[in-house]
């Protein structure tokens, strides 16, 4: 199997479907999807918790264990994370971390991918900045913040919430590591994203607020006579035994597969 560091070096970037439970993971590796990350809003508010506090420790390592079982590389979102929670998602099965800087010290970031790096070398550090994240955005505080980062050792960059091609194109320049972006429906396509050299592409919570919607529009078409679809995945394939060998990859190369 392809290890998860080359799922970046491919001639298309790396479109990552963020899950929150088991059965969307299964999902999404039975539709051919190499890879899957976790979505901390998701995780969050299944449990009846707020995001972005580091609430969701407990959950997101019971969920690591589960997800680790299925044939897919899984890299999981930590939020602001620290050395303990990366060592233990990594025991856990993880390939990877996604951990954000909440606009914090970024000397501080580093340092924590420092240590993260020294204490698990093989584990997919991908570092996140909230320049743009829920804010106006500062093209010079984030390639100050990325290029701090990937000196530190961080294995890719995160920018969440940056829309711009001219943004996007100079934070591809500068670093030499991949560039992480957020897809924003409406703003992006994967198209445009690969021309500007972004190298992955993440959902973040949209496929879980997605799920929301739809839930919310199949009671409402149930309760008022609409049409309710019908191409849905049926009761016993729900609920059919996995099949441990599906989705896989055909290759030998198993370098940096913790899972």
């Amino acid at each position: 199997m392809r290890d998860f560091a080359a799922l970046h070096r491919t001639a298309a970037p790396l479109v990552l479907p963020n899950v929150w439970d088991v059965a969307s993971a299964r999902c999404l590796v039975d539709a051919g999807f190499p890879a899957l990350g976790t979505t901390s809003l998701g995780i969050a508010a299944a449990n009846g918790l707020r995001d972005g506090v580091n609430a969701t420790d407990d959950q997101t390592l019971r969920l690591t264990h589960s997800l680790a079982t299925l044939p897919a590389h899984i890299t999981v979102d930590i939020e602001t994370g620290s050395v303990a929670t990366a060592v233990a998602v990594a025991a856990a099965g993880a390939v990877g971390v996604n951990m954000e800087d909440a606009m914090g010290p970024a000397t501080a970031h580093a340092a924590l991918i420092r240590s993260v790096k020294r204490e698990v070398p093989g584990l997919f550090v991908n570092a996140r900045t909230d320049t743009y994240w829920q804010r106006s955005g500062d093209l010079a505080e984030t390639l100050r913040r990325i290029r701090l980062y990937a000196d530190a050792g961080a294995d890719a960059v995160f920018v969440p919430g940056v829309a711009e091609s001219a943004d996007i194109a100079a934070l591809v320049a500068a670093v030499d590591i991949p560039v992480n972006v957020l897809f924003l429906p409406g703003r992006h396509t994967v198209a445009t994203l690969t021309e500007l050299g972004v190298r992955r592409i993440s959902t973040g919570s949209l496929l879980f607020r997605a799920a929301l919607a739809a839930s919310v529009q199949t009671a409402l078409a149930v309760r008022d006579g609409l049409t309710v679809r019908t191409d849905l995945p049926s009761y016993a394939e729900v609920n059919a035994e996995p099949d441990v060998r599906r989705g896989w990859p055909e290759s030998d190369e198993t370098e940096g597969h913790f899972g």
